[in-house]
C-alpha cells in the first residue's frame, strides 16, 4: 500500500481487548493500543473505532443457550460500551481527546451517534469510538464498522486480528496455509474465508471502502497498518488474488 491515509476507521474485537484473560478487560493491553493510536493521531490522521464486546457478552452465544436473540444482541451491545468507555478513559490518561458515541441512547455516559457530530470531532483531532453496534440486534459490529466507515467518509477499514492476515484455511490447523497480500471482496464472499460477515463485505462492496486485516498482537502493528505500511492482507475490487 505504502501511503498514509487522511481517516481511517479501526476495528477492535472485544477479545482484542482481553489480552491473555478469560474474559474481561487486560489494562495493559488497552493501554499500549492506545499508546499506538495517540501516536498516529499526533501525526494527523483522523481515527474512528469500532469496538465489540465479545470479551464481555455474545449475543449468539446468549441466543445458543435459550436467550431470545433479539435481547442477547442488546445486551452484547451494552457491553460494547462498556469497552468504549474503556478504550476512551485510557487515551485520555495520555491526553488525547476522545468521544463515545452510542447508537442507543445513553447520554449520561456518552454522545448520541450523529454523524455530522463524529465527523466534526474527527476533523478537530478528536479519537472518536462507536459503541453499541448499530444498534439494532441482528448485525453484527463488523458491519457496523463497514456502516460507520461508509457514513464518515472513511478511506478504509482496519480489521485487528489475532492472525497475521487471510489464509486459504486455518493456518492454526494446517501448517501449509497459505496467506493471502489482496483479495477482491468478490473472492472473500465466494470462499467465505471468514473475514467479516458477508452483510459487511457486501456493504464494504458496495461503497468501494478496502478492508485491512492485520495482527493486533505484533506490538507496532497498529501504528504500521495506520500509517500505511504493507502489513496483513488488503481485501478491495482492484485486488489481485495473491
Amino acid at each position: 500500500m505504502g501511503n498514509t491515509y487522511q481517516r481511517v476507521l479501526l476495528k477492535l474485537s472485544g477479545e482484542a481487548l482481553m489480552g491473555d484473560l478469560p474474559y474481561g478487560i487486560d489494562p495493559t493491553i488497552v493501554q499500549g493500543i492506545a499508546e499506538e493510536i495517540s501516536d498516529v493521531s499526533q501525526q494527523g490522521i483522523q481515527i474512528a473505532i469500532v469496538v465489540g464486546g465479545g470479551n464481555i457478552f455474545r449475543g449468539v452465544k446468549g441466543a445458543a443457550a435459550g436467550m431470545d436473540r433479539a435481547t442477547a444482541d442488546y445486551i452484547g451491545m451494552i457491553a460494547t460500551v462498556m469497552n468504549a468507555m474503556t478504550l476512551q478513559d485510557a487515551l485520555e490518561q495520555i491526553e488525547v481527546p476522545t468521544r463515545v458515541q452510542t447508537a442507543i441512547s445513553m447520554q449520561e455516559l456518552a454522545e448520541p451517534y450523529i454523524r455530522r457530530k463524529a465527523m466534526r470531532h474527527l476533523e478537530r483531532g478528536r479519537v472518536v469510538v462507536f459503541g453499541a453496534g448499530s444498534g439494532n440486534p441482528f448485525f453484527t459490529t463488523d458491519t457496523t464498522a463497514a456502516l460507520r466507515a461508509a457514513e464518515i467518509d472513511a478511506d478504509i477499514i482496519m480489521k485487528a486480528t489475532k492472525v497475521d492476515g487471510i489464509y486459504d484455511s486455518d493456518p492454526k490447523i494446517n501448517p501449509n496455509a497459505r496467506r493471502f497480500q489482496s483479495l477482491t471482496y468478490g473472492h472473500v464472499l465466494t470462499h467465505d474465508l471468514g473475514v467479516m460477515d458477508s452483510t459487511a463485505i457486501a456493504l464494504c462492496k458496495d461503497n468501494d471502502i478496502p478492508i485491512l486485516v492485520f495482527d493486533l498482537s505484533v506490538p507496532g502493528n497498529i501504528r504500521r497498518a495506520l500509517l500505511g505500511e504493507s502489513i496483513g492482507t488488503i481485501v478491495g475490487g482492484s485486488c489481485d488474488i495473491s
